[in-house]
């Protein structure tokens, strides 16, 4: 088994934010990858659901890089009595800078896909990172993971690791 890179495996904290691509909501994505019970049943299906593409992964990256670039900074944490769901989620996320809605529009995505997006990508790169952290492996629910997004990570690690440097 390929072991995930030493810059990955630093901290969660910087797993979500340099691996998420969507690097101004870390924090949002954050906030409902760790099992908030703010997210409906539905939502957290649709994340489950959701594949991630190649097509997906270039977009995510080429986002990442125009939010660097225009000085995007990481949000702060969203306010959980506003979180009731994904688009609760995504709208906070958005609204925290208004370059935000017009970039990932550029690249095709609503703000909840671009939510749903990140949040698979997170979760699939937790569990392969898991993998290797015994102590991580017991507090992840991989039944909540789609596995073909596992598969995809851990096919496209140089990928990820390249646009974290970007």
């Amino acid at each position: 088994m390929t072991t995930l890179w030493p810059a990955v495996r630093k901290s969660f904290h910087r797993l979500a934010i340099a691996a998420l691509v969507a690097w101004a909501m870390g924090p949002a994505v954050s906030f409902a990858q760790s099992g908030q019970p703010t997210l409906p049943d539905s939502d957290k299906q649709a994340i489950k659901d959701y594949n991630l593409t190649e097509d997906v992964l270039t977009r995510l990256a080429a986002a990442t890089k125009d939010a660097r670039q225009m000085g995007i900074k990481p949000q702060a944490a969203p306010d959980p009595s506003k979180v009731h769901n994904l688009d609760d989620l995504a709208n906070q996320a958005i609204a925290s800078d208004p370059k935000i809605g017009p970039l990932i529009k550029k690249y095709g995505f609503t703000p909840r896909d671009f939510m749903i997006a990140n949040i698979a990508l997170v979760n699939a790169i937790i569990v392969v990172q898991s993998r290797s952290n015994p102590d991580m492996a017991k507090s992840i629910d991989q039944s909540k993971v789609n596995m073909n997004n596992v598969v995809f990570i851990e096919q496209h690690q140089q990928q990820i690791q390249a646009m974290m440097q970007q």
